[in-house]
Formats: C-alpha cells, structure tokens, sequence
C-alpha cells in the first residue's frame, strides 16, 4: 500500500512548530514568555520556529507594552488554522491506513 504525503505541510514536521500551531488554535493567543515556559525551550529555539511559522504566514505578532515592559503576543492566522486542520487530517488518515 502506498502512502500519500502530499497534505503533510512541512512546517509542522519539526515537532516544536507542531506544539505551538497546536496551543495557538486551541487558544485566542499566546504571549512569547508563556508559550516558552510551556514548551520548555529556549528563546533562541523559540524565536526561530515562530520565526518559521510567521514567513508562513501561518501566525500574526501583535507587539505591545503592558506598563513599560515589551510584550509580544501570537495568533494562529486564518490561514495558519486551515494548514494545520489539513495535516491533522493527514496524520489521522494515514492511521485510519495502517489499521487492518
């Protein structure tokens, strides 16, 4: 049997973009601290998967100052849902596919 890849979207294949699109469309937003804490990683690796997902035009930024501290918040954009909903339903029938 022979397996299409053609609706897996790259951009969800390292799994740190994977978690984030997944807290993005589970929630309005996510700041940059919050959305660090969760996922356990560093600014650095952080900021080059939202980096990634942002020229993918998959999140929005929204920067902000709450009092005199920068706070810099992600949405999962309209486009960025429908891609992610489009792999999530690859992954599941390519289970659907390995069952007898």
């Amino acid at each position: 049997m022979k397996i299409s890849l053609n609706n897996f979207d790259k951009a969800f294949e390292n799994r740190i973009r994977l978690q984030i699109m997944s807290v993005l469309v589970a929630n309005e937003s996510y700041d940059f601290n919050s959305l660090k804490d969760l996922l356990e990683v560093t600014d650095g690796n952080l900021a080059s998967h939202l980096k990634a997902l942002e020229k993918e035009e998959y999140i929005t930024v929204n920067k902000s100052f709450l009092g005199r501290k920068p706070n810099t918040r992600y949405l999962a954009s309209d486009k960025g849902i429908s891609a992610f909903k489009k792999h999530l339903e690859a992954l599941e029938n390519l289970i659907k596919q390995q069952k007898p």
